[in-house]
């Protein structure tokens, strides 16, 4: 974790306020496994239904472009570095633990999203939303983003379908329900939440159509 980074820190704010047990991973020095050098983790976390959680914090802007031409894009790109200190973590803590990425949105002041909305966080004066896909599931279904930079991404109807606020991670999901699909979250999903994490962040009918 890098505290001078925001959304690091406002995800770290997050899991306080939550009451989840963590470890924040130090970015300070780049982990070793064996000879070869690897991208840290962002934190460890348990959650507060059991599971044990490895995240990866993408910190991103809703809309994103400039303020002349906003982006109305729920951007989840990823790098290939990424994906290969995932990889290389995930072998390591084993299949007792969960890897995700955490894309937390910082929301725009003229944004509106509906009410309630699941993982809506406000930390220091700035709204965030948070929204999580499984590892496992992000190798099955990203594209190429781009081949020059080496970027990945989900695109965004298949992104919708797999996006789901941190707090069924932490919360909702069983420990033996390892795989996160529709059938498994319509099923599990508590009745309060049901509306909020159906819209999946989706935004006022002034946004519709951005892809989230």
């Amino acid at each position: 974790m890098d505290r001078s980074n925001p959304y690091e820190s406002a995800f770290e704010g997050y899991l306080q306020k939550q009451n989840l047990c963590y470890v924040a991973v130090d970015e300070g020095r780049r982990s070793m496994l064996g000879d070869t050098p690897v991208k840290n983790l962002d934190f460890i976390v348990l959650g507060a239904n059991g599971r044990r959680l490895l995240v990866d914090v993408k910190g991103r802007r809703f809309p994103g472009g400039t303020p002349d031409k906003p982006k109305y894009t729920w951007e989840n790109w990823a790098t290939s570095e990424d994906l290969d200190g995932f990889r290389a973590w995930t072998e390591v803590f084993g299949p007792n633990y969960l890897a995700m990425f955490v894309f937390i949105y910082r929301i725009g002041p003229n944004v509106e999203l509906p009410t309630p909305c699941v993982d809506l966080w406000t930390f220091r004066e700035q709204t965030y939303l948070l929204r999580c896909v499984a590892f496992e599931d992000y190798l099955i279904h990203m594209k190429t983003r781009s081949p020059k930079w080496g970027t990945v991404h989900l695109p965004s109807a298949v992104y919708r379908d797999l996006a789901r606020p941190f707090r069924y991670f932490s919360h909702v999901l069983k420990n033996s329900e390892e795989h996160v699909d529709g059938s498994n979250f319509d099923r599990i999903v508590p009745e309060f939440a049901r509306f909020a994490v159906a819209q999946g962040g989706e935004p006022a009918d002034s946004l519709a159509g951005s892809g989230f």
